[in-house]
């Protein structure tokens, strides 16, 4: 399993370790992730994904997961959040129709 959001497509990032005699040896940035469990209200069933808490946070901020998906682009969404949003946006089609 990659180490990589499956919402914000946030991965690895690289630096630098600095000793107190300023000796710069390579070193990975990890980022926070967390398995959480998100409910979609227009779908009407959770879904496990591994996201960062920053993305939780901003989850949160615009008021959950649907919101979150329809502004989200494409290119930074894990193939299982885009199936995710081609749900949403077929059930928000279908229920604008009728």
């Amino acid at each position: 399993m990659s180490r990589r959001c499956e919402l914000t497509g946030v991965g690895p990032m690289v630096g630098h370790n600095v000793s107190h005699s300023n000796v710069k040896t390579k070193r990975r940035f990890l980022p926070n992730l967390a398995q959480v469990n998100l409910q979609s209200e227009a779908l009407g069933q959770s879904f496990k994904l591994r996201i960062t808490n920053a993305a939780l946070r901003t989850i949160d901020f615009r008021g959950g997961l649907d919101p979150f998906l329809v502004k989200a682009d494409d290119e930074v969404l894990s193939p299982r959040a885009l199936k995710i949003k081609r749900e949403l946006k077929a059930k928000l089609a279908e229920s604008a129709a009728a």
